[in-house]
């Protein structure tokens, strides 16, 4: 399986956000701009999705929706309250190993939820130092999920600056 862990765009401050909950924050322009040059670059990679898998923040909804526009995939998005980000990593991989049988999976969430998954998956450990930034991408490919110790391999770490570029070209 391959599988492209995503952290959601810039979404508005929530020091300066008016929204009663977190979960509410909305992408800014810039991060729905930048999105839509990172999905660009994913597509000028060749990299393909069968499913969107996504946390239910409208932030993170809203970074699926841009995919899933670029990948014509928009019936393709499945929420999941496992990617929000206060639950344990461990429930979001029971749920894809139960739930998706597929090739290719895109995962849509959060930070620091995000790099303890990518932890878990390739190093059994959910403290890896990895930074993920706002519409950066990781690519891990993965024989079996259902391994406790090395689930996964970590092809590629990519910087939404880097994948703007690619998607310039």
């Amino acid at each position: 399986m391959n599988l492209y862990i995503i952290r959601h765009a810039i979404a508005v401050d929530e020091a300066l956000s008016d929204y009663e909950q977190d979960s509410e924050r909305p992408l800014t322009d810039k991060g729905r701009k930048k999105m839509r040059q990172v999905a660009k670059a994913l597509r000028n990679l060749g990299v393909e999705f069968d499913l969107i898998l996504s946390s239910p923040y409208a932030r993170a909804c809203e970074t699926a929706e841009i995919l899933g526009d670029a990948f014509k995939m928009k019936k393709k998005i499945v929420l999941s309250d496992n990617l929000v980000p206060s639950v344990n990593p461990e429930l979001l991989i029971g749920e894809i190993n139960e739930k998706y049988s597929v090739d290719s999976m895109a995962v849509v969430g959060h930070e620091p939820y995000l790099s303890a998954l990518i932890g878990l998956l390739v190093a059994e450990n959910a403290k890896i130092d990895i930074t993920l930034k706002k519409g950066g991408v990781c690519y891990l490919a993965a024989d079996d999920l259902h391994h406790l110790d090395h689930r996964a391999t970590l092809e590629w770490l990519l910087t939404p600056g880097i994948l703007m570029e690619i998607g310039d070209k």
